[in-house]
Parts: C-alpha cells; structure tokens; sequence
C-alpha cells in the first residue's frame, strides 16, 4: 500500500450532498483499509457531516459547489478537509447566541481534540477557503 494517498470529490451546494460527503469518506477510507464501525469512524463521519452541512448552509449561494477532500500520511496522518468558495470563515459563537444551531464547528473542534487532532482553516487561491481536519494515523491500527 503507498505512504500517501489522495482522493477528492466535488459536489454541488444541496443538501443532499451532506450525505453523499459522508459516504464518500467512509468508502474512501473502508478502500484504504480503515475499519468502520470504531469510535474513531464514527467521529471522522460526524465531523464530515457537519463541515459539508457548513459548506451547503453558510455559503449563502456563493458557493455552487464544494470539494471534499481525504489525505492519507500513512505513518503519520488523516487529513479531511471541505472546500467552499465562500470567503467567510467559520466562527465561534458565544454559548448564549448558538441556541439550536452554530454547535458544528464547536463539536468538530472537540472531537478532533479528543482524538489528539486538530481543526485548520487555510484561504484558497479562489478566495474561499478549506476546513482540514487532521487526525494521527495511529488512532485507526488496529
């Protein structure tokens, strides 16, 4: 098996997209040997969901499409990363404004922490931006 690997797919701005990142993800890594059904499955597909969610609902039009990326250092790292063309990046809001919504990035944050990752945010060259979700390899050995 190679030391890197890549895949990416892009999808349109709906929101039955969310599902379909997800999928893609999961088979991605079930290809690359990444067992499902672990904690840390569960976690990367959540993550997923809510930076797809992100990309359809806070892009505000301004981004038809959105790209999902999966980067794969075999002895180090797991990237994920959701790429939109909107120029707003993802913002912390106070406890007292999130009410029912604003709570995604807060969990991704949280479960990347736990897992001993780590959320970034890099502009793209389009003036939007990625949303990389980086984890350590050894969290998916068995």
């Amino acid at each position: 098996m190679a030391d890197h690997q890549e895949s990416s797919l892009t999808l349109p701005s709906a929101p039955v997209s969310v599902a379909e990142a997800r999928r893609y993800v999961m088979d991605v890594l079930a290809e690359w040997g990444l067992p499902d059904g672990t904690e840390t499955a569960d976690a990367v597909r959540l993550m997923v969901s809510e930076l797809a969610t992100n990309a359809v609902q806070h892009t505000f039009g301004q981004s038809p499409v959105f790209t999902v990326d999966v980067r794969l250092d075999r002895d180090e790292r797991l990237w994920v990363g959701v790429t939109d063309d909107h120029p707003r990046w993802p913002k912390r809001l106070p406890a007292a404004v999130q009410q029912d919504n604003g709570r995604g990035m807060v969990i991704v944050r949280f479960l990347a922490a736990e897992s001993g990752g780590q959320v970034t945010v890099e502009p793209t060259a389009a003036g939007g931006k990625t949303v990389w979700i980086t984890l350590p390899w050894k969290l998916f050995l068995p």
